[in-house]
């Protein structure tokens, strides 16, 4: 099955094409941004962690891997893709790193976990 695309407009609105363009050429930074973060939000164990992390503002690996029921190695590859795009950074204490999400993760993310959290009071 070969999927066609018809498109029957008569004239093109060249204004709102060019207004769309320069829109994007003026956000593209931001939206390269959202898009590293929501790729990492693509996976559930990474969405959990980054939703903890919104809500808690720092924990180590031990202590996703009590929460999530989960090894400390499996935890700490989700941990490593999302600090290798720049989602999360760590801080050091003693020999336990602790994990944080960036300020620009954590603005983004804030939006997009209000809903849960707005569902969790009301239920």
């Amino acid at each position: 099955m070969k999927l066609e695309i018809i498109c029957t407009r008569a004239e093109a609105d060249q204004k709102q094409l060019e207004r769309c363009r320069e829109t994007l050429n003026e956000t593209s930074k931001n939206i390269e941004e959202i898009s590293r973060i929501m790729a990492m939000a693509g996976n559930e164990v990474r969405l959990k962690i980054l939703f903890l992390l919104s809500q808690e503002k720092e924990l180590c690996p031990c202590d996703f891997a009590d929460i999530l029921e989960m090894s400390v190695p499996a935890i700490s590859q989700h941990i490593r893709k999302m600090k290798d795009v720049g989602v999360i950074t760590s801080r050091r204490a003693g020999q336990t790193l602790f994990y944080s999400l960036l300020d620009k993760s954590s603005d983004i993310l804030g939006k997009a976990f209000s809903n849960i959290n707005d569902n969790r009071k009301v239920a």
